[in-house]
């Protein structure tokens, strides 16, 4: 089976190198912050880009064409092009009966679309393999895998303060309505989870219904610490922003995790964030962080206070919310925690809405790495009952 990867890394790309991208903040970047400005993440949003030359747009806009072309023909299923989003960094990956796209086909009406959110300190790329084996299984769905603010390429995007479950979340539904989307299923991984909690929280229009939410590993209430060994991500946090801001190699970051008491697979996944330090005269002399650890460490404080009991005990109509436990989680989850959802489920169960409560044997916190087969048998139910 075919799919189409149409990631916007290029527009972010050809931009960041241009007088667009000054001082990190791109001038078609919508500021909800901005004087008089009202946040409505239903409308849709006009990008503006007075900075760009004509010279630079031309450019901009005959890679589009051409990639567009390749995407008419399906020559292949990764196939990428680029997209005109100020917000994130994104990847749509399309089953292979998806004939449909924003810019390209707006009479068409949408096909059923999965949104994909990653934990902090994480990106798009973590859901990437698992994506594809939901496409490959249904194949007239699509999924958006995004890089949340300050993460991954979303990183290069200059966000303001504050950097929070709640803008974090925001961001995800502008992205949407940009897309002229609308998500069947929400899916967030620990960070990601309370992210697409605060989805729902916030808006309503973006979201179709029925909508399914997945919460994997994470509680709607305040974050508790892990046990005596486990991998924190506060303390890990602070170790980062300890460290040079330019180290010589990964190899030496994952050493001095590990000597310091963290996983080999969390110091592994940490280094790919990494990146080789490029000077002017083409010169390379080390590696940097592609974020900025103060904002990482200021929404990792957002994820920790962040409260979400409220949606969960007074579910809309028409949201089901589904909370994945690890059976091997590195998350600690309380007693309270548990019996409090388990009574959400009684209380949803009335007013045409849902919760319910999944166990993933033989995983971990890294639940679509540990288990991919068992998380895969568990989400099933929520795409094989939507059709186009």
């Amino acid at each position: 089976m075919k799919m189409l990867a149409i990631p916007n890394s290029l527009w972010i790309q050809q931009c960041h190198s241009s007088s667009a991208f000054s001082e990190r903040k791109p001038a078609f970047l919508l500021d909800p912050f901005a004087k008089n400005a009202r946040l409505r993440p239903f409308q849709d949003y006009v990008l503006h880009m007075p900075q760009l030359s004509s010279r630079n747009l031309r450019t901009i806009t005959n890679s589009l064409s051409a990639r567009m072309t390749l995407v008419d023909k399906k020559v292949a299923h990764d196939t990428s092009i680029c997209s005109y989003s100020g917000v994130l960094a994104y990847e749509l990956v399309q089953g292979a009966l998806v004939r449909w796209s924003s810019f390209m086909d707006k009479s068409a009406p949408d096909p059923p679309t999965a949104v994909l959110v990653h934990g902090i300190l994480g990106s798009r790329k973590n859901w990437g393999t698992f994506a594809r084996r939901l496409a490959e299984n249904f194949p007239s769905w699509q999924f958006l895998l995004v890089d949340l603010r300050c993460h991954g390429e979303s990183a290069a995007i200059k966000k303001r303060s504050p950097h929070t479950v709640t803008a974090a979340a925001l961001d995800v539904l502008k992205l949407v309505a940009q897309l002229k989307i609308t998500p069947r299923v929400l899916v967030g991984h620990s960070f990601g989870g309370k992210v697409v909690l605060s989805m729902v929280e916030q808006a309503a229009k973006p979201l179709a219904r029925p909508v399914n939410v997945w919460v994997l590993d994470a509680t709607p209430g305040k974050a508790r610490l892990g046990l005596h060994g486990e991998d924190r991500p506060a303390e890990l946090i602070a170790t980062l922003e300890r460290m040079p801001k330019e180290v010589a190699s990964k190899r030496a970051v994952l050493d001095s995790l590990t000597q310091k008491g963290f996983s080999t697979d969390v110091a592994q996944w940490v280094v790919t964030n990494l990146h080789q330090v490029c000077h002017p005269d083409g010169s390379s002399s080390g590696f940097s962080w592609i974020f900025d650890l103060e904002e990482i460490a200021e929404m990792y404080h957002s994820y920790e206070e962040t409260n979400l009991w409220k949606i969960v005990e007074d579910v809309p109509r028409g949201v089901h919310i589904n909370f994945l436990k690890a059976e091997r989680s590195l998350h600690r989850w309380a007693l309270e925690d548990i019996q409090r959802i388990h009574a959400a489920e009684e209380l949803a169960a009335g007013e045409a809405a849902g919760v319910q409560m999944h166990v993933l044997e033989d995983a971990g916190h890294w639940v679509h790495a540990d288990n991919p087969d068992g998380l895969f048998r568990i989400l099933y139910p929520s795409f094989a009952g939507i059709r186009n």
